[in-house]
């Protein structure tokens, strides 16, 4: 089981990448429209991660079952999960600040002719899909786009925007490595998975120069129910084993570090680049993948402990 995370985290699972992006795009709003009045006005005290989930009986979906961006397995809406009206009813409220709910006509307009990438893992996809499905209200003819390696996406044309998600789990190029056979040897393996801690994976190895944002993540996959003892992850630089080998967190690290030279040296300098991070999981009964089920219906408290 991998550790659990405070719960205090868990408002940045919704609003760091949504926050993020709205300050980008309100900074490009009073460089490009500083005359506007309606440009949003940021105190310096404001701290937009402090403050607690208020219910609030008007609020509700910007869009409905038909958004076609979500997955069938995904779309609560469609499925008719219980206690809809109760789940969409939780907006953020934060501590001393005015957090006005997203705009997807200005916001689409704010970024006009430019390009947002998600790089990560399903905490990016899952954002993206309800992301999507804002931004869709404003554009109806927004269409699916699957270019550069990315796995799902949409171009809206009214504003010449492409948003999309590339899946890197683990931001590093990884493989399988079957074991080989060796006669009298028999440690329980079944071979590794290599990661070139120095090699983007292969789905956004090429994206550079296209996206002016662009919102990195990775985490969850980062444990032992991802990859047990039996199937390990060995890690590489420079086409070469690592020595001593590292440990799975050592491993992240190291990961990380190499991903941000990356970056660095072959993104250019004017894409704004976010790191996103990590929330509580909160399963019942197992994990996604043991008949776990995700019962909540109120966002996790203060003191309140993750579940699984």
């Amino acid at each position: 089981m991998s550790p659990k995370l405070p719960s205090h985290l868990f408002p940045w699972l919704i609003l760091l990448t949504f926050a993020s992006l709205y300050f980008f795009s309100s900074f490009l709003s009073l460089s490009t429209f500083s005359s506007s009045s309606s440009s949003l006005s940021i105190s310096n005290t404001c701290n937009l991660f402090r403050g607690q989930w208020v219910s609030d009986p008007n609020h509700t979906p910007l869009y409905d079952q038909t958004c076609p961006f979500h997955r069938n397995a995904w779309n609560c809406l469609r499925n008719e999960r219980q206690n809809m009206t109760l789940i969409n009813s939780w907006r953020w409220v934060p501590q001393s600040c005015h957090l006005p709910r997203i705009d997807p006509v200005r916001f689409l307009g704010t970024m006009k002719n430019r390009n947002i990438g998600f790089v990560g893992d399903s905490l990016n996809e899952n954002f993206l899909a309800s992301f999507l499905c804002i931004l869709s209200v404003a554009d109806k003819g927004a269409k699916k786009w699957k270019k550069k390696g990315a796995w799902r996406g949409a171009y809206f044309p009214k504003f010449n925007v492409t948003v999309a998600y590339h899946r890197a789990v683990l931001l590093s190029r990884y493989q399988w490595q079957p074991k080989q056979p060796e006669a009298g040897v028999k440690d329980g393996s079944e071979g590794f998975y290599r990661v070139d801690v120095d090699v983007p994976a292969d789905d956004w190895a090429k994206i550079a120069g296209f996206y002016d944002v662009l919102v990195f993540n990775t985490g969850h996959w980062w444990n032992r129910d991802k990859f047990p003892k039996e199937k390990p992850l060995v890690f590489y630089k420079a086409g070469q084993p690592i020595v001593p080998p590292l440990g799975m967190l050592d491993g992240l690290k190291v990961v990380l570090t190499n991903m941000v030279t990356y970056i660095q040296k072959e993104f250019p300098g004017n894409t704004l680049k976010f790191w996103r991070l990590q929330s509580p999981r909160h399963f019942y009964g197992g994990d996604w993948n043991q008949n776990g089920s995700c019962l909540f219906n109120k966002p996790l408290e203060e003191d309140e402990e993750q579940r699984s």
